[in-house]
């Protein structure tokens, strides 16, 4: 397939001398005359490669740039802004907007195709990277639908746990890591047959064994990735327990990372407010009393778990309809 090239230019002779010279190239080739137009080719389009004239009418380069960078399905496009400005400010100004490179009027074309090839190769690597996301993600939801009463679980946790990581403070690369955890934290689950994952009664000793592998498992799977650098330590320790109870470590107090006690508060949370094969769903004011016992009895952070049973209770507080009063007479 064509690697696909936009160039946004509100000069037409420049737009189509260098289109003449991209597709003799080999690349395939759309063309803008202004941001708006643009912006909507970046949609439809879907170019590999932005060459971006800052100086034009209405939307300059500068914020075409900012919002192809905002964008979540265009962020990770590069943008080479095309400039007659030397001024070192302006270069800054296009680093802040997220540029990826710059070219300065008149072009040289051996400078461009050598920048563009270059940028394009990145693109490429940068792209097999989000499909082994994608790969792991679709992975994760295979493994989640064998068991219909966990459907739509994962999600539920990436959003309860980045809601908490917001709450806390936390940095944006962790909420971040989080999201993702939320999504993949159980693929180790792979491994364990589904006699064991959709079994109604008690577990075996056996049983119990090999269910606790999958964290470590889960780890493992996703450890080539190296953007999931901070998502690791959540999936293998999202079973540990604050007074060192849980596994696979047996990992107690400020050992376990808070990115993964979090988590596991939503899992927690999660399964108690959901039917499971061997128990009804318990209200949520059911389940954060259980989980208030569990704090007690030191197998959750008691200061995490406070801020998490308040965030619940703010969140369904503000979902409950609110009750009219009587009508004045």
């Amino acid at each position: 397939m064509f690697e696909r090239i936009l160039i946004v230019d509100d000069e037409t002779a420049a737009r189509t001398a260098l289109a003449t010279l991209l597709r003799r190239e080999g690349f395939e080739v759309s063309d803008a005359s202004d941001g708006q137009t643009a912006l909507a080719q970046c949609a439809s389009f879907r170019p590999d490669l932005i060459l971006l004239d800052i100086v034009m009418p209405g939307m300059t380069g500068f914020e075409v740039c900012r919002r192809v960078k905002a964008t979540p399905e265009t962020r990770l496009t590069p943008v080479v802004l095309i400039t007659g400005l030397y001024e070192t400010e302006d270069r800054i100004k296009g680093i802040n907007a997220g540029a990826d490179d710059f070219l300065s009027k008149p072009i040289d074309f051996n400078e461009l195709l050598a920048r563009t090839r270059s940028l394009l190769r990145l693109k490429h690597f940068t792209d097999e990277l989000e499909n082994a996301e994608s790969v792991l993600f679709s992975l994760a939801h295979s493994i989640e639908a064998r068991d219909p009463y966990t459907m739509g679980h994962c999600e539920r946790l990436a959003e309860v746990s980045v809601r908490l990581a917001q709450k806390l403070g936390l940095p944006e690369a962790e909420i971040k890591a989080l999201g993702r955890a939320g999504i993949v934290h159980d693929i180790g689950k792979v491994v364990v047959p589904d006699s064991i994952l959709l079994k109604t009664g008690p577990l075996s000793t056996d049983e119990v064994e090999i269910m606790r592998k999958h964290p470590v498992v889960g780890e493992r799977i996703c450890a080539p990735l190296r953007t999931f650098r901070l998502v690791l330590p959540i999936i293998r320790h999202h079973h540990e327990r604050h007074d060192g109870s849980g596994y696979p470590d047996g990992l107690r107090g400020d050992e376990i990372p808070l990115t993964a006690a979090i988590l596991q508060l939503a899992d927690v949370y999660d399964a108690l407010t959901t039917d499971r094969p061997y128990r009804p769903a318990s209200s949520p004011e059911v389940a954060l009393e259980i989980m208030d016992l569990e704090a007690t009895r030191g197998w959750w952070d008691r200061n995490l778990f406070d801020n998490f049973r308040e965030m619940i209770g703010n969140e369904n507080s503000a979902a409950q309809p609110k009750k009219l009063g009587k009508a004045a007479h």
